[in-house]
């Protein structure tokens, strides 16, 4: 570390002014006793007196107190010099009390800001490592069961062998899912998944997402439908593709964790000039408050019973994020537990030109 040293002055300035004011006050009192001399000397003799003393008083304390003190709060910033990440040691040294104790207030507080951070991520890193476990288990051994039964003898029987290879099969796919939706996520943080931009209408991408998961829907009784049942096309521009995993993956939710003879409603609200809003809401179970900072976390789960009827490879929100995010554009939840949830994401609008053209 570079040791650059801040001087102060107060405490000199300060303690000098007083030893001079007493010592020439003491010192008039005994010239005026002893000598007797005339009012226009003994001024005199005040202010060079003072004079001498005061500059005499200053250097020695700025001086003594200053290496004093700096002998001292240097070894503070040696020490604090072992964390090469420390703002502290850029700082440079000073003899100031109040600058010290402010700095070191501040660097102590950052460093409990990061030792949080570090037990937050830790326990973040123990949860995830767990539910990829969990994960990545179940049809493990799912398939490992079936294989196991037909080598010990259920080969023979070709119900049988049929009914568990069709069943092994259905684990190993699970298990591809899984891999495939980590392996797009990894590289949309990296950056490393490229985008194909286009335009397209964005409602009729929409209603075929309503056509592909009308079955779907219809197994638990719920509607989809727009909000605005003469709604207009409205093109936008992005990763066609991408954009349509995003609005299945927020209509699957939404029917997973709807309520029977429930409702599903998209919304394509224009927001600005160049931007729309997506809205898809739902008056299903709802999520609670405190865990709608944590929806878009890889495999995190609001049920924790650790329940996967619903299947899915609990990376659907994360993969949304990514894919919004990775267009530069923001996604928001709001949700009422026990009423409903909305899901909104905004999306760039196609260029008026490209729109004629279109």
């Amino acid at each position: 570390m570079k040791i650059s040293f801040k001087k102060t002055y107060k405490f000199a300035i300060k303690s000098a002014l007083y030893i001079s004011v007493f010592a020439t006050g003491f010192g008039l009192l005994i010239v005026n006793s002893i000598f007797k001399p005339s009012f226009p000397s003994l001024l005199l003799f005040g202010f060079v007196f003072i004079f001498c003393v005061y500059a005499f008083s200053f250097i020695v304390l700025q001086y003594r107190v200053e290496r004093f003190i700096y002998r001292r709060v240097k070894k503070i910033y040696d020490e604090v010099s072992l964390l090469e990440s420390s703002s502290l040691i850029n700082q440079p040294i000073t003899t100031d009390m109040e600058t010290l104790s402010r700095e070191v207030k501040k660097f102590a507080t950052d460093k409990k800001l990061e030792i949080e951070m570090l037990q937050i991520r830790e326990e973040y890193r123990r949860e995830f490592l767990g539910n990829v476990s969990h994960e990545l288990k179940t049809p493990l051994f799912t398939v490992q069961g079936y294989l196991s039964t037909l080598i010990d003898g259920a080969m023979e029987d070709k119900n049988i062998r049929k009914k568990y290879l069709k069943r092994a099969e259905k684990g190993v796919e699970r298990l591809i899912y899984i891999v495939e939706d980590l392996d797009m996520i990894t590289k949309l943080e990296a950056g490393d998944l490229n985008l194909e931009y286009s335009e397209f209408d964005v409602v009729e991408l929409i209603q075929n997402v309503f056509d592909l998961l009308e079955m779907k829907a219809e197994k638990r009784h719920i509607k989809l439908s727009f909000e605005n049942a003469n709604i207009q096309p409205n093109f936008v521009q992005g990763d066609k593709d991408r954009i349509q995993q995003v609005i299945e993956n927020l209509i699957v939710n939404s029917i997973k964790y709807g309520k029977e003879n429930g409702l599903t409603e998209v919304a394509v609200v224009n927001l600005t000039k160049k931007k729309i809003l997506i809205r898809i809401s739902d008056n299903g179970e709802g999520i609670e408050k405190q865990n709608i900072p944590r929806l878009f976390e890889r495999f995190y789960r609001v049920d924790k019973s650790g329940s996967r009827t619903e299947g899915g490879s609990g990376l659907g929100l994360a993969i949304v994020k990514h894919i919004i995010e990775a267009h530069k554009e923001k996604i928001y939840v709001e949700s009422e537990y026990g009423i409903g949830s909305e899901f909104s994401f905004t999306l760039e609008k196609a260029s008026r030109k490209k729109i004629a053209k279109v």
